[in-house]
């Protein structure tokens, strides 16, 4: 069984997110969850702390899945917990050609390898930046995340005003 690093700032955690994480449990074994950030930049929509544990609450299911937060890069965190390669999640061409960079890049400084697994289908669509407007509009965000990121989402912002 290998230990794999699945990277990402999971603002927020949807359920392509869990995807990658459940794909990546049955192909590897051992998922260190890695939500990564500066500690010189403002934490997002979610904190750090609520990021980690929100996603603690979404993986519960899947005991092989620790989740921790890593300052820095992501080659060190993979590094860190001695993961064979970092897992990437691929939901469109768009997202291949940023990722394939990236893992040219890591592999060049680091010697970290990169796996890409594609989501399903039907997450295809799903994005953190999208999720964000919607809840912060009051939309209805339940379908596209687990459950303990819905009602977080939900008590952060107020309900669309009618």
């Amino acid at each position: 069984m290998s230990t794999v690093l699945y990277p990402g700032s999971f603002d927020p955690f949807h359920l392509g997110h869990l995807d990658v994480v459940e794909q990546a449990t049955a192909l590897f074994g051992e998922v260190v969850v890695a939500v990564m950030h500066n500690p010189d930049k403002p934490s997002g929509v979610l904190s750090t702390d609520q990021r980690v544990s929100l996603i603690s609450a979404s993986c519960s299911h899947l005991p092989n899945v620790s989740v921790r937060s890593f300052p820095g890069l992501a080659v060190d965190a993979a590094l860190s917990v001695n993961a064979l390669c970092i897992v990437k999640g691929l939901r469109t061409s768009g997202d291949f050609e940023v990722e394939q960079q990236m893992a040219h890049t890591n592999f060049a400084v680091a010697g970290v390898r990169s796996v890409y697994v594609p989501c399903q289908p039907r997450f295809s669509f799903v994005s953190s930046r999208f999720i964000r407007d919607i809840a912060a509009h009051g939309g209805d965000v339940s379908s596209m995340v687990p459950s303990a990121v819905s009602d977080a989402l939900a008590s952060l912002f107020s309900p669309r005003s009618k």
